[in-house]
């Protein structure tokens, strides 16, 4: 069974095969389509090696010795806030190739379009199908269990190099069609007006991931999760009588960030620490979700200042 790691490794050699191709391809066939492929997935391997290193630090940030002193003495809050910054870095960068992509194509559209070798591209094309197809369903079967974003936004990167390729080779065998017919012409238009079309179905696919990031960076609290602890520390306020709490939550990359306070009454009677933390024991087991992802903290204090 692969691992997330594994899997982002084994997809950067495959994206970086079909990129060098995707290049050489655009050439040989004179393709801006093509080219244009495989630029966007010269793009996707840089993103997906970066993906690979910040899952590596989160990683080994759980494991004892596993990074050295200097950098844990640095990073003491754990690397989870990379996550969102590489997914958000990640789908800005797809968006934008896409649009300097549909640019470029409505420039060659108004110019006339240009000649193709249909032979080479459909060769490409189909090649690249086939290897996308694969990995998405390897990716896609792999993620039901590791549930990893970085690989879910591969998958969705997979997926879009695969509907780009297959919209070119259904292009492409069209204008190979249309070549001995009277309205050979058409042939000339074929790469840049199925470029524009791909461009215009790609630009908005990453604003999801880019808008899920953007909230995790700005720490913005989910409503499921501040219900939830809301619930559990509404339930031990009446239970122990305490007068309030203040619960801080956020969910940042596959972390979840959460901070309690019980204002507890004055003279309320002395307890010991193991005391204490069994009750924190017992609040943390209520929360749930407990893993080296979960960063919990739960503080009592009789001074509500302390909680603000």
């Amino acid at each position: 069974m692969l691992n997330e790691q594994q899997f982002l490794r084994i997809s950067i050699a495959a994206t970086v095969i079909v990129a060098a191709l995707g290049v050489a391809f655009g050439i040989l066939s004179g393709s801006f389509s093509i080219a244009f492929d495989g630029v966007y997935s010269l793009g996707d391997a840089a993103m997906t090696g970066l993906a690979l290193w910040v899952s590596s630090l989160i990683v080994k940030s759980a494991q004892t010795d596993a990074l050295s002193g200097r950098v844990r003495n640095r990073f003491t809050m754990g690397f989870w806030h990379l996550e969102p910054i590489v997914l958000m870095l990640n789908g800005s960068l797809l968006m934008t190739v896409a649009v300097y992509a549909l640019i470029n194509a409505i420039i060659s559209i108004l110019n006339g379009g240009h000649e193709l070798h249909y032979g080479v591209a459909i060769i490409y094309t189909a090649a690249t199908v086939l290897v996308c197809a694969v990995m998405a369903v390897i990716g896609a079967r792999l993620n039901r269990r590791l549930k990893s974003d970085f690989i879910s936004l591969d998958v969705k990167a997979w997926i879009m190099s695969g509907g780009i390729a297959l919209a070119l080779l259904i292009a492409f065998v069209i204008g190979l069609a249309v070549q001995p017919t009277p309205v050979a012409w058409i042939a000339s238009y074929v790469d840049p007006v199925v470029l524009a079309l791909v461009c215009l179905v790609m630009i908005p696919l990453p604003i999801g991931t880019i808008w899920k990031a953007l909230t995790e960076i700005l720490l913005i609290a989910p409503v499921d999760l501040k219900n939830h602890v809301d619930n559990v520390a509404s339930e031990t306020v009446r239970r122990l009588h305490f007068l309030s709490y203040r619960a801080y939550v956020a969910r940042v990359g596959r972390a979840t960030q959460i901070e309690l306070y019980f204002i507890v009454p004055k003279g309320l009677p002395p307890k010991t620490v193991e005391d204490w933390d069994a009750l924190r024991d017992e609040i943390g087991n209520a929360i749930g979700d407990e893993s080296t992802n979960r960063w919990l903290t739960i503080a009592f204090t009789a001074d509500a200042e302390w909680a603000e």
